[in-house]
């Protein structure tokens, strides 16, 4: 192996290992136990920093120093929790003890007889039941919001729904505020907009894969054009973007021209979709042309151009309108390499490189 080789390798790994943690800092993935997938558990006796992830469960039987947060279809709390818990689920069950502030989008909400509640609490469910104990505010939008005989709130209740059962439970005032069902979910948005990001970027892969794997030597080509004329390529593809949304206006407003009109629409979309893809996969393959990775075998470079360029796709999504602007411009760059690819292939009428017929080599 050659030394230009192993260099390239190592400083390829460092490129993408540092591209993995920038993305799971914006992300907020740094914790003592995270996942997705299946349940997350800290057991009775086990003592974690933190919590965060996405799972079927989200279960603290033991102690967490730090904070809960992420979506799941129960999260159960029986032990003890030092920080905040902010989370999505199906189902929030508290019977043990929370230190912080409590922030839950829900489809019910029980603090069961006994639990503690440090400091606020914030929920937006189906219905809430409060038989435990909260030591600050109250803010809840549900349908039904139930307070037993032995809740106790330190301090004031803002709601919106059906409130039944023990008001003087309440220590301070009691306000209705019919724009609170909305509001009392704002804490919930950085973990709404992460999940996005992690559904968007899997989703993304995936369809890359498809196209690199059906598709190799098309998709090296799209590659190709975008590295080698860039301009003319950009070109085309903010053309396209300004006339096709045009014509299929056009065709909407006559009658025969509505279900063209329609499955234009939906054939667009999908157009758009690979278009992003395939311009993070130019950005991801002309990084490693540049950096001079050319002895990696083309096969290799494409799954490592792949992942790279869809990392930075997404980095980009975290930057406020620079990066909006940078993946616009990788989104008309695919756009117009995948229409001058398409466009050139018909012109040779080579069945067995058709992109629209995959074959061994593409």
């Amino acid at each position: 192996m050659s030394s230009a080789f192993r260099r390239g390798s190592i400083s390829l790994v460092t490129v993408l290992a540092t591209v993995l943690v920038v993305t799971s800092s914006l992300s907020g993935v740094a914790a003592a136990q995270s996942g997705a997938g299946g349940a997350i558990v800290v057991e009775e006796g086990e003592t974690v920093s933190s919590v965060e992830g996405i799972g079927g469960a989200i279960v603290i039987h033991g102690t967490v120093t730090g904070d809960v947060s992420g979506a799941a279809g129960n999260v159960l709390i029986t032990g003890t929790v030092d920080g905040d818990v902010s989370v999505a689920a199906g189902n929030l069950r508290i019977s043990g003890e929370v230190g912080g502030d409590v922030s839950a989008g829900a489809g019910s909400v029980h603090l069961e007889e006994g639990s503690v509640v440090g400091g606020s609490f914030d929920a937006g469910a189906g219905d809430v039941r409060i038989d435990g104990s909260i030591g600050g505010d109250a803010r809840i939008g549900a349908e039904t919001i139930q307070i037993g005989e032995n809740a106790s709130i330190a301090g004031s209740l803002t709601y919106d729904g059906r409130l039944e059962g023990n008001r003087g439970a309440v220590a301070g005032d009691i306000t209705r505020d019919r724009t609170l069902g909305p509001t009392a979910l704002d804490d919930l948005q950085p973990l709404a907009s992460w999940l996005a990001s992690i559904y968007a970027f899997a989703a993304n892969l995936l369809l890359g894969i498809v196209l690199l794997a059906l598709f190799p030597r098309f998709s090296d080509a799209v590659a190709d054009r975008v590295r080698t004329d860039s301009v003319r390529t950009g070109l085309v593809g903010l053309g396209l973007l300004l006339a096709i949304p045009l014509l299929l206006v056009a065709l909407l407003i006559t009658i025969i021209g509505i279900p063209i009109a329609l499955a234009g629409l939906f054939a667009f979309g999908f157009l758009a979709w690979v278009s992003v893809v395939y311009g993070r996969f130019a950005l991801g393959v002309w990084l490693l042309s540049a950096a001079g990775y050319g002895q990696i075998d083309r096969a290799n470079g494409r799954w490592i151009g792949l992942v790279l360029g869809l990392l930075l796709g997404a980095l980009f999504s975290a930057i406020p309108i620079l990066g909006g602007m940078l993946n616009f411009v990788l989104f008309a760059l695919g756009l117009g390499a995948l229409a001058i690819g398409l466009y050139t292939r018909r012109g040779r009428r080579r069945g067995p490189e058709s992109p629209l017929v995959p074959s061994n080599g593409g």
